[in-house]
């Protein structure tokens, strides 16, 4: 399994095929070329570029498009290329074994409604990622190997990243969620997490490969 992590809260995932998670308008559309299979984990424009998914759908008859039901909404005009699945669910992506997780996007405000978000599990028990999409959700009872961990957003703070790495004790674990920072806000919030986290910790450029 070959990930590469683009801006924000993308993220592309290779093995004997490729899979996107949430291609948003934040990050760069090359991080869905030759997809086929793209998981959004919900509506929001920095997680779902409508165009963007629509441009490799032209260009990509066979591709699959997973996403919650409140989500399809806006993918209709792709026809049947997209599949609502929901939390607890388990399918296969992109030649990848896939659990959703989660159901709901974190809380921004009271008087902001919240949308639905999955979480989404990738890959088998010995070698998976884990992207929560905006939230927290822990997979109960899952052994996660590689975890992105929100480092920013609207909805969060530092304490709840570092809090939900500890829960979830993965192997390992990788900024996410990260285009609202500057550089110098991104390294007290690395620090924090790097010291406090319990595993080991890192902050990729755009374009890394692991």
């Amino acid at each position: 399994m070959r990930v590469t992590k683009f801006t924000h809260s993308c993220l592309r995932i290779e093995g004997d095929g490729v899979l996107v998670v949430d291609p948003g308008e934040f990050s760069e559309r090359s991080a869905l070329d030759g997809a086929d299979a793209v998981l959004i984990t919900h509506e929001h424009i920095d997680h779902l570029d409508v165009a963007a998914v629509a441009d490799t759908a032209a260009k990509r008859p066979g591709l699959r498009v997973f996403a919650h039901a409140e989500v399809l909404p806006q993918l209709a005009a792709f026809g049947d290329i997209a599949t609502a699945v929901g939390p607890g669910e388990q399918f296969g992506a992109a030649g990848f074994r896939v659990r959703a997780f989660g159901g709901q996007h974190a809380l921004i405000h009271p008087d902001i409604p919240r949308v639905a978000n999955l979480a989404y599990l990738i890959g088998d028990d010995d070698t998976n990622v884990y992207h929560p999409g905006d939230s927290f959700t822990v997979p109960e009872e899952t052994v996660v190997g590689t975890l992105f961990v929100p480092l920013n957003a609207p909805w969060m703070k530092l304490m709840e990243s570092i809090d939900f790495v500890r829960a979830v004790k993965p192997g390992r674990a990788y900024a996410l969620h990260d285009a609202l920072l500057n550089e110098t806000g991104a390294k007290v919030s690395d620090g924090h997490l790097g010291r406090l986290s319990g595993t080991s910790y890192a902050h990729l450029a755009p374009g890394t490969t692991i």
